[in-house]
């Protein structure tokens, strides 16, 4: 029998009023985890809703709750409106996403996620893919280092850790996290440990395509959703905090062209909240994983056509 995941959910009872539930509505947890969000959405259903939940982690799929209102899709959300189409279940009332490395995948030392372990130098939220961050160090070159660690890590000695790194793998492979920390010791700038964890960010968002997929889903995310409908997103660092306010403004639906035109469309969402909303002191006293995490809501427009 598989032990019970040991998980906060982050900002639970505003990501919950934000998606103002309705009873017999159709809901999307695109991001299951530990199961937290999902069990607060059920525990608002009537019989008659229903709430499908992606996750593309294994780790995930063995403790699932049973529950016959909710669907779970094995996936990542980038497959969200096929799988929604798959159930008949367009369109939703709401959909909410949980950007955050869950606790129980920062937990396990084999993920190679958490500095807080020597492990094997995985990352990848699907272990269906190939590619992990010890195959990226070992073969990406150093413009690649380069541009991932400052776009995806903001790391501010960027080129100098690249340079570094390519040096390094040509007398000894970087396979695990212990070889990484060892390697950037000599060149980290400022708080140590929020040093190492814009590279291990820039790393993860690398190995997962994560800005990307990001966009892939609010694309969808906002074409699914039913007139009314609401969109909650909790981010946890600037990048994809960035991305989620200009796909809820709708400034992702300007070409370039329209761009130096200077065409603005209107967007097809009202945003709920002007600035993210943050988790309170005592959510981040008693969950310090939650310190970072920032909120945002927004509604569908009435007049915003459905695909």
């Amino acid at each position: 029998m598989n032990a019970p995941l040991h998980h906060e959910p982050v900002m639970l009872s505003e990501a919950i009023e934000g998606l103002h539930i309705q009873p017999d509505g159709i809901y999307v947890d695109a991001t299951y985890g530990g199961g937290g969000h999902a069990k607060a959405i059920l525990a608002r259903l009537s019989e008659r809703g229903k709430l499908l939940a992606f996750d593309q982690d294994e780790m995930v799929r063995v403790h699932v709750v049973a529950d016959p209102r909710l669907t779970f899709v094995p996936e990542s959300f980038v497959y969200l409106k096929r799988f929604l189409r798959y159930y008949q279940a367009i369109p939703v009332d709401g959909i909410l996403a949980d950007l955050g490395v869950s606790s129980f995948q920062l937990d396990n030392p084999e993920r190679g996620f958490s500095l807080r372990y020597d492990a094997p130098l995985d990352m990848r939220m699907d272990r269906r893919q190939e590619q992990t961050a010890a195959d990226i160090l070992q073969t990406a070159s150093v413009d690649e280092l380069h541009r991932l660690l400052e776009a995806y890590g903001e790391v501010r000695n960027a080129r100098t850790v690249a340079r570094l790194l390519v040096a390094e793998r040509e007398r000894h492979p970087i396979r695990t996290t212990g070889d990484l920390v060892r390697i950037l010791n000599s060149v980290v700038r400022g708080n140590r440990h929020q040093y190492l964890a814009q590279v291990f960010q820039a790393l993860r968002i690398a190995v997962n395509d994560e800005l990307h997929a990001l966009e892939s889903f609010l694309s969808q995310a906002i074409e699914v959703l039913k007139p009314g409908g609401r969109l909650v997103v909790i981010s946890f660092h600037s990048l994809e905090d960035r991305i989620v306010k200009q796909y809820m403004k709708g400034q992702f639906s300007t070409t370039f062209a329209e761009q130096l035109l200077g065409v603005d469309r209107p967007s097809p969402l009202r945003m709920l909240t002007k600035k993210p909303l943050q988790p309170s002191a005592e959510e981040v006293k008693r969950n310090p994983r939650a310190s970072s995490a920032r909120l945002r809501i927004a509604e569908k427009l009435p007049t915003t056509a459905i695909s």
